[in-house]
Formats: C-alpha cells, sequence, structure tokens
C-alpha cells in the first residue's frame, strides 16, 4: 500500500511537509547505490519526515548484513549495530521523528526476528531503540538547533575491536563543510585532521565516551 505523500493542507501551508514517494525514493538512492549497500556508510537527511529515505537505506544496509553475516547471530548484531548507528535524520516536526524511530526499529526487528526467532534479545533491540533515540532528532536542519535553542549535537559511532564501540558527539554545525554546506562525518577518522588534506582541521567532538560492549553503549546516559 503507498504511503500518504501529504499528511494535512495545514502542514504543507505551515512547514512545506511533502512525502516522498517510494519510486522517487528508490529512483534517487540508485543513484548513488553503491554507497546504499556499504554498511558503514553514513546517511543524513536532514528533513527527514517520518522515514522514507533513511528506511529504505536501513532495508539495503540490513540486506547485505544479513547476506554477509546471518550465519553468525554475533557478527550480525555487531553489523546491524553499525548499520543502524549510521543513519541521522532531522525533522522539525515531532510525531514525524517517533514515527522514523518506529519505522527504522520495525525495520530493523522484522528481519532480526525472522533470521533468529527465540534466540533474538531483547538486550539488542533495546540498543537499537537507544540508538535510533539520539540519532534521529527533532530540531531545525536550517537554524541547527533543537526546539529548546540548544544546538542539534549528533553521536558518531565507531566499531573500534570486537564488539567494543566508540562514541563521539558533535554538534550538527560542526559537521558542516563551509564550502559546500554538506554533512562531513565521513571525513572524521581517528585523527584530528583529514588525512587527505592535512591542513584542513577535523571538529572538535562536545564529548567523547569510553568505548563499549555494544550491548551497553545505553550506559553511556
Amino acid at each position: 500500500m503507498a504511503r500518504q505523500q501529504v499528511k494535512s493542507k495545514e502542514r504543507v501551508e505551515e512547514h512545506g511537509e511533502v512525502f516522498t514517494n517510494e519510486r522517487e525514493v528508490n529512483a534517487m538512492l540508485d543513484l548513488v547505490k553503491q554507497e546504499t549497500e556499504r554498511i558503514e556508510s553514513r546517511f543524513l537527511e536532514p528533513a527527514c519526515g517520518d522515514g522514507n529515505f533513511l528506511a529504505e537505506v536501513l532495508r539495503r544496509k540490513l540486506a547485505v548484513v544479513a547476506q554477509r553475516y546471518g550465519k553468525s547471530q554475533l557478527e550480525y548484531e555487531r553489523y546491524a549495530f553499525l548499520a543502524v548507528s549510521s543513519i541521522y535524520g532531522v525533522d522539525i516536526m515531532q510525531d514525524n521523528v517517533e514515527e522514523c524511530r518506529r519505522r527504522l526499529f520495525d525495520e530493523f526487528d522484522g528481519i532480526y526476528t525472522g533470521l533468529y526467532k527465540s534466540e533474538a534479545k531483547d538486550e539488542f533491540r533495546n540498543v537499537v531503540r537507544y540508538v535510533l533515540s539520539v540519532n534521529i532528532l527533532c530540531g531545525d536542519a536550517l537554524t541547527l538547533t533543537k526546539a529548546d535553542g540548544d544546538p542539534i549535537v549528533f553521536p558518531e559511532w565507531s566499531l573500534v575491536s570486537g564488539s567494543r564501540v566508540k562514541r563521539r558527539d558533535y554538534t550538527f554545525a560542526s559537521l558542516l563543510d563551509k564550502s559546500e554546506a554538506q554533512p562531513t562525518f565521513d571525513m572524521i577518522e581517528d585523527l584530528d585532521v583529514d588525512k587527505d588534506d592535512p591542513e584542513k582541521i577535523l571538529p572538535t567532538p562536545v564529548r567523547e565516551y569510553p568505548m563499549r560492549n555494544y550491548l551497553e553503549v545505553a550506559e553511556n546516559e
């Protein structure tokens, strides 16, 4: 069943809210098909709505994870974590944010439960819910702030060694390349300089967290 493109005339008039339909979503993502199937490739949608683009990106990533790692639940969980944590979104409407988080979780959970049945862990499901709660945020991508005026802050998740994850938080503003106004999460490395341009200093995180097992990341709060 096709998803509706407009929730109400008022929302269109006040916020310019019109949702992209599935055919256009797939056509646009096919232009960067290789990236949508790269598990660690980060995607940030600055007007994510209820998740039309992000849900399809996650679907494609998780298909690769299942194909490569589905025979091992541990390996699947590690790389499913990487896939989910590589997806970011902002929307100005709180109900869209909540719906987007729900859609992305349901996309993940349908595949995870289908693969491992009774062996699927509620502990891992809760980790995915937590990651989505900090990766998909309510705010204004034009002002780079949340409703309360605080800056939008995104976590960068890195699978460092085995099952250990490193988290560093950056303001949305610091992730923008001033010359092109595009998110530059993929430029962030372990060093503070861009390897391709040593003169370019990369953003400074506003907070760093100790490395943890992927099942323990919510304990950072």
